[in-house]
């Protein structure tokens, strides 16, 4: 069966926040994931701070994309794609590629000016995935960042 790629819906919240706490682990962080499920859900669904795709697979949430509107002073809107990313037993078969695609459409569909995104410096698979795409991967900036708990 194909997988279908969609918009994401409330119910699909958990699968969605399960994904997420895998890419912690993938990305070795497991113990910064300090969100919940019902706050993700609140700003998905309720307060609109983001959006999501998912990819199914036999009735399974296999994947995701979660994005939302930032603003360039230079360029103006752009799209930020904060997490992109597909279970690990279901690589290699296009999921990423359907999920990546989908949300370039979405891009140009919002007439944004740029789409960003961070990739970690050891995550090859992920950077040659990029490089695929003819993405520029900047050595020049450095992330900021501060914390507020």
């Amino acid at each position: 069966m194909s997988p279908i790629i969609r918009n994401a819906q409330r119910t699909d919240v958990k699968a969605i926040f399960a994904l997420i706490q895998e890419l912690a682990l993938y990305e070795k962080a497991p113990e910064q994931v300090t969100n919940t499920a019902e706050q993700l859900s609140i700003d998905l669904f309720d307060k609109h701070l983001c959006e999501a795709i998912v990819a199914e697979l036999d009735l399974e949430i296999v994947g995701f994309a979660l994005y939302y509107t930032s603003y360039s002073t230079w360029k103006g809107a752009c799209l930020y794609l904060e997490d992109f990313y597909v279970k690990e037993d279901k690589r290699k078969h296009g999921i990423g590629q359907l999920l990546f695609d989908e949300i370039l459409l979405v891009a140009k569909r919002s007439n944004v000016k740029r789409m960003d995104w961070q990739v970690l410096a050891w995550n090859e698979p992920a950077i040659q995935f990029y490089q695929k795409q003819q993405a520029l991967l900047d050595p020049e900036w450095l992330n900021g960042r501060l914390f507020f708990e």
